[in-house]
């Protein structure tokens, strides 16, 4: 048997402010973006530069209690980790970019990591996992 998560939906005020924060500031590629009359809505996805997983559906709120979540997805938790082959290229950058870090750069044990906040106030983990981690072993 083999499966795979294809998308992580992210609730978005805006579609368009979406894009440009995910491909301006983190340089993901936008891999679609297509309109859905019949619901009055667009499927976007983006993934990051490079990878050939999990890709982000940008999802924008169509009811009230959706608008509530947005950037809150994880109660207050990272909710999603961003690895990178190399931190300290992106992290510099990503400050230079006006990205704000709630959680300063650090080593620990699986690698080096640090907080950000995208635009909406979710919370990500930027981090460069050591090669000897079983998830870095998947990434290769």
């Amino acid at each position: 048997m083999k499966q795979s998560i294809v998308h992580i939906a992210l609730v978005v005020k805006d579609y368009d402010e979406a894009i440009a924060f995910y491909t301006e500031k983190l340089h993901f590629e936008l891999i679609e973006d297509t309109y859905q009359p019949e619901q009055d809505k667009r499927w976007v996805v983006v993934s990051p530069p490079g990878s050939k997983g999990t890709t982000i559906l940008l999802a924008r709120a169509s009811k009230p209690i959706q608008e509530e979540f947005i950037g809150n997805q994880a109660g207050g938790r990272v909710f999603l980790f961003l690895n990178t082959d190399d931190f300290w290229r992106d992290y510099n950058e990503m400050v230079s970019k006006g990205i704000e870090f709630v959680r300063e750069p650090k080593e620990a044990e699986y690698g080096t990591v640090a907080v950000f906040k995208d635009l909406y106030g979710n919370l990500w983990d930027l981090l460069q996992l050591n090669k000897e981690h079983p998830i870095a072993k998947r990434l290769e």
